[in-house]
């Protein structure tokens, strides 16, 4: 019997190829399926738009993605897997994956990332796996990674872990830090991992001396559990009479420093006022020694004058790059006032600190002198026969003298212009009467001059002797105009009678 038209609407239905659930909002070229997107190797340069929001595992693997674009993650806050291995990632923004709290699995292998800023990984708080393998990392900085329980950080260039780098991470189980450049580790790295598993710290140029003395007594006393037969054999790249040997098997007292000194030539320096300077601190030991600059007095604030210039080796402790020949140089452009004064260069590594102290001093010319001198207020008169009239220049002395001659001048003119004022002022008439001295005895009634007689004793003592026989007043001329009638002809007087009026 022949089939039916629903059969054969049934049976091409059938014969059909299967089609993604999610084709209509799958970016273009990627595969969706599920709450999978896979738009791995297709040469993206950027992420595709148009990411379903509810997926849970993307692959982005193996194209040419250098940049996360700012809140291009933002809609996929489901994720549960990112792939981005294999691309071309040179930085990481703080914050890039900040919505993705549900992420379990991070794969960022083979790219090229140089460095991690502090928050790159801050919002993922279920991560379980982070896969950093295959970049350009130098260095870690303190609290680069929090609560994740495994960290692959293999084959990379690391050569400092930071103290605190794997601060927070109470919770790994694995660290994996193989075939870096790691020449040294400090015990407060590792100190933080309470919960560490394996550790692999395989095919780094490992210098053994005085400072992986912890390490070795730490991994024979109970850490070899931490290493598997492969990962136990960590080998000495130096010094020269250890290379090629397991740490395992040096002995403690094998494993030495030699304290840094340092040499300074010269130890005070002249310069003058713009130039530059180089002055190069010689310091040896072994390890080799981290040699730095610093400026003993406080700069000012926003100064910062001395800066520390030393050239390729390893980096030591702190981050600075140690000198591979122990010169550690101070550069100084363009020497001001402020670059004057102590500066001290440090050599240290992990046999102690040593220090030499160096001076600078800033010579300025007259001219330059001249211009930095603030106004000088002006000079007090200064007497010509005084000590310190005579220690003044001979400019100075010319103006002392020729003022104390203005003002004597001034002063002469003044006194004479007074007098001739007074002169005209005598000269001048008065009324009558004017000028008169009474002197009243309270008994004989008022006298006056015209009644005065001057006598002298015999000790030469000047006196006046009134006489009332004379008028108060002397006899006027009758024809004087003005003149009063009674004064013209004198006032009856009482008897005579003398008083001593002494002057």
């Amino acid at each position: 019997m022949a089939p039916g038209p629903p059969a054969l609407m049934l049976l091409s239905l059938l014969s059909l190829p299967s089609l993604p659930p999610c084709a209509a909002g799958c970016p273009a070229s990627c595969r969706c399926y599920s709450a999978t997107v896979e738009c791995g190797a297709l040469r993206l340069r950027v992420v595709p738009p148009g990411i379903p929001p509810g997926t849970q595992t993307l692959f982005l693997q193996d194209n040419s993605i250098a940049h996360l674009e700012p809140g291009i993650l933002a809609p996929l806050a489901a994720l549960r897997r990112l792939y981005l291995h294999n691309n071309s990632l040179r930085a990481l923004e703080p914050g890039a994956f900040g919505t993705q709290s549900r992420l379990l699995e991070l794969a960022l292998t083979g790219n090229q990332l140089r460095g991690l800023r502090v928050g790159t990984f801050s919002g993922l708080a279920q991560l379980r796996t982070l896969y950093l393998a295959g970049n350009q990392l130098v260095q870690l900085l303190d609290f680069t990674f929090l609560h994740l329980p495994e960290l692959h950080l293999q084959e990379n260039s690391i050569e400092l872990l930071e103290d605190q780098a794997l601060a927070g991470l109470s919770s790994l189980a694995l660290l994996d830090l193989s075939r870096n450049q790691l020449g040294t580790i400090s015990r407060e790295a590792l100190q933080p991992l309470a919960s560490l598993q394996v550790l692999r710290l395989t095919e780094n140029p490992w210098r053994c001396d005085c400072a992986l003395h912890w390490l070795g007594a730490w991994i024979k006393e109970g850490g070899q559990r931490l290493l598997s037969s492969r990962d136990k054999k960590i080998m000495c790249a130096e010094p020269p009479r250890l290379a090629l040997q397991n740490l395992l098997d040096v002995s403690g007292s094998s494993l030495i420093c030699i304290p840094p000194s340092v040499h300074v030539e010269p130890l005070e320096v002249t310069a003058n006022l713009g130039e530059d300077l180089r002055v190069a601190c010689q310091a040896s030991g072994y390890p080799q020694p981290l040699v730095t600059w610093r400026k003993v007095a406080q700069p000012r604030k926003g100064h910062s004058p001395a800066q520390t210039q030393p050239k390729g080796g390893a980096r030591g402790p702190g981050g600075h790059r140690a000198s591979d020949t122990g010169s550690g140089m101070l550069f100084l452009t363009n020497i001001t006032l402020a670059h004057a004064g102590k500066y001290e260069c440090e050599a240290s590594n992990a046999g102690g600190a040593a220090r030499v102290p160096f001076q600078l001093l800033v010579n300025l010319s007259r001219q330059q002198q001249l211009q930095l001198l603030p106004p000088r207020p002006p000079e007090p008169l200064q007497e010509a026969g005084s000590m310190a009239f005579r220690a003044l220049g001979l400019a100075t002395q010319t103006a002392v003298v020729a003022a104390i001659a203005l003002l004597t001048l001034t002063a002469l003119l003044l006194a004479t212009l007074i007098c001739r004022r007074r002169r005209k002022r005598k000269k001048a008439p008065g009324p009558p009467g004017e000028g008169a001295l009474f002197v009243n005895d309270y008994s004989d009634g008022p006298c006056t001059f015209a009644q005065l007689e001057e006598l002298r004793d015999e000790q030469g003592h000047e006196m006046f002797v009134i006489d009332r026989s004379k008028p108060l007043f002397a006899e006027v001329p009758a024809e004087a105009d003005g003149a009063a009638p009674g004064l013209a002809q004198g006032l009856p007087l009482q008897p005579p009678a003398a008083y001593e009026i002494h002057c």
